[in-house]
């Protein structure tokens, strides 16, 4: 956006707020679906381990240890399901942005928003930004967040009708 004829801020223009989230050191994990993945089984592992230790401290644990595994084990996947639905929330501001025909800015507080419509260039131009970049981000954390979600459901399951 050229700064003599766009009266956002350059910090609130769509293509500047993708460049800076581009560059974050947390929502750059999803740029690769591989680094997302192995961010991700890290955060899980070390969940898991704190989780682990503290079901260890009760009597319980020592009758049923595989249920305390296995409980650790599943609730810890809320840590990397938390991750991701930060990180979706995040690029999917920005996809939502760059593809809006308008552009929502504040001059100097909450109580002036101002709507700018965008030029038709600049629209094709952040639309090819969105389509490109940022929606092949989505998709990876939907299907993440679906396997997360699959894990934790089944694990749901598996406690709701077995008795260990």
């Amino acid at each position: 956006m050229s700064e003599s004829k766009c009266p956002v801020p350059k910090e609130q223009q769509p293509t500047n707020e993708f460049i800076e989230l581009s560059k974050s050191i947390i929502f750059s994990w999803p740029k690769t679906k591989k680094s997302l993945i192995t961010v991700l089984i890290k955060f899980w592992i070390g969940t898991f381990v704190i989780f682990l230790v503290i079901s260890s401290g009760s009597i319980y644990f020592k009758t049923s240890t595989l249920k305390y595994i296995l409980l650790s084990f599943f609730s810890s996947l809320s840590i990397p399901f938390l991750i991701s639905i930060r990180l979706y929330l995040g690029w999917n501001h920005v996809f939502r942005r760059l593809t809006s025909e308008r552009v929502e800015y504040e001059e100097s507080g909450w109580y002036d928003g101002q709507v700018w419509i965008k030029p038709l260039f600049l629209k094709e131009k952040e639309s090819l930004i969105a389509s490109i970049e940022v929606k092949p981000i989505l998709k990876n954390l939907i299907q993440i967040f679906s396997i997360i979600s699959v894990l934790g459901l089944s694990g749901i399951l598996l406690f709701q009708y077995n008795n260990f």
